[in-house]
């Protein structure tokens, strides 16, 4: 994005009916998936791994070398990586329309908003039994992590490009604006800098950008409604109508459309690079391509939060096993999934992309500590993993939540719409697809 203003920082192209949301193992039609070559992307043969993938991170060479890594220390195993999409969501749209009939990978990415719908359908496999029939040591996995995919005692995918949002900050504007070199404390106090640091960014730029909902908005923004005391849900309660989620949802709308110093954004990370914003709150994964492309120094920071109140959510994406093929399919996808997530792997992984390392041995390798010694940018997402939270239901667990919540909250921030009208309409739309679609199946 070259110019801004303030209702076209982005185009809202359109608001997501809860209706179009996608339903996860509904069958969306047949039909067999393609690799990027156009030929067959699975052919049963267990001998044959097919990894769909949306490379995470812009992941694609990387996930080519662990591929070659794993075949050198099992030649008898092939693995096939597969285009399965852009983004999440058609990964998603891929593996749903596969499970009504056409070929099923052996292995599959699913993001945090994704495998709990397969899972309560019977579409993804409970690894348990696997586990230890294969050897994987869950026990090196990071807690937290491997927990997210944990549900009536059984996980069913394993971490593997995850992520917590950072708060990301030009230090040269900070410097310009006279602030500390750290991230706010909290939102209030942020509040108190957003006029300060418009001031030093001027007109066509804005001294906070967030994320439109296809950036993740609800995401990016889960963190600070839990600073205000408020939620999307408590397990399948949902809180929209809580005056502490309305507070913290009129605070977006009055730094926008108030203070005028915020605005949403087609493309957070790129923006920020480019100087068009002074601040905002991304995904770790976006770190690499930040660093990369931003010709400023820049820092890191916890996402404000008061003492004791978490203010981070996790996120990212695990890897998760079809429940429809072979056993012998299954536990050799598994023997992939644990390689590829190993120590030296996942740090290999962390390093060239800004995901955290899913394994505590990672962190406690030689090479690992020189990286995150070199980079503290990098250092902050490992350290800010202790004080995140699980995600809310109402996000992670309702199909399409993610995206009824992020158009709900781009009314907001685009539209100059009334908060606790809007938190109503989107608290409607969830607890229909909850009614339909959840309620059933516990």
């Amino acid at each position: 994005m070259n110019n801004l203003d303030r209702r076209g920082f982005l185009g809202l192209a359109g608001l997501v009916a809860a209706g179009a949301a996608l339903t996860a193992c509904a069958g969306t039609g047949g039909g067999s998936s393609t690799g990027a070559s156009g030929t067959s992307a699975a052919s049963g043969d267990a001998s044959t791994i097919n990894f769909w993938s949306n490379h995470p991170g812009k992941s694609m060479d990387l996930e080519k070398e662990l591929i070659s890594r794993f075949q050198a220390q099992y030649p008898d195993l092939t693995v096939n990586l597969i285009d399965g999409g852009k983004n999440y969501e058609e990964v998603s749209q891929k593996f749903n329309a596969a499970l009504s009939g056409g070929d099923l990978p052996d292995v599959v990415v699913l993001s945090d908003v994704w495998w709990f719908n397969y899972a309560i359908t019977g579409a993804i496999t409970p690894l348990d039994q696997l586990f230890t029939e294969v050897g994987v040591d869950t026990g090196d996995y990071v807690d937290s992590l491997l927990a997210d995919y944990r549900y009536e005692d059984r996980h069913f995918a394993l971490p593997y490009a995850r992520s917590t949002p950072l708060f990301y900050y030009n230090k040269q504007v900070w410097e310009q604006a006279g602030l500390p070199d750290r991230g706010p404390e909290s939102w209030q106090e942020f509040d108190e800098w957003g006029p300060r640091i418009q001031q030093v960014v001027g007109d066509g730029k804005f001294a906070h950008g967030w994320g439109n909902a296809k950036d993740y908005l609800g995401w990016t923004f889960e963190g600070p409604i839990w600073t205000f005391g408020g939620g999307y849900s408590n397990e399948w309660a949902l809180k929209f109508s809580d005056e502490k989620t309305i507070a913290a949802g009129q605070f977006l709308k009055d730094m926008i459309h108030t203070k005028k110093y915020a605005a949403v954004s087609s493309d957070i990370a790129n923006d920020f690079a480019a100087g068009l914003i002074g601040s905002t709150i991304a995904s770790t994964g976006d770190l690499s391509g930040i660093s990369s492309n931003a010709t400023f120094e820049f820092g890191t920071a916890f996402l404000p939060a008061p003492d004791g109140v978490p203010g981070c959510p996790t996120g990212g994406a695990g890897l998760a096993i079809p429940a429809n093929i072979s056993d012998e399919r299954k536990r050799n996808a598994l023997k992939f999934v644990d390689f590829i997530t190993n120590g030296d792997n996942t740090a290999y992984f962390s390093q060239n992309t800004g995901y955290m390392p899913v394994r505590k041995s990672a962190v406690e390798t030689a090479d690992m500590k020189k990286y995150l010694d070199e980079n503290p940018n990098a250092r902050t997402a490992v350290d800010q993993l202790a004080v995140t939270r699980s995600q809310d239901y109402a996000r992670v667990f309702v199909p399409g939540g993610d995206q009824i919540i992020g158009t709900g909250l781009e009314r907001i921030a685009l539209q100059n719409a009334d908060v606790a009208t809007t938190f109503a309409d989107v608290q409607q739309q969830l607890q229909r697809v909850i009614d339909r679609q959840i309620t059933p199946n516990l």
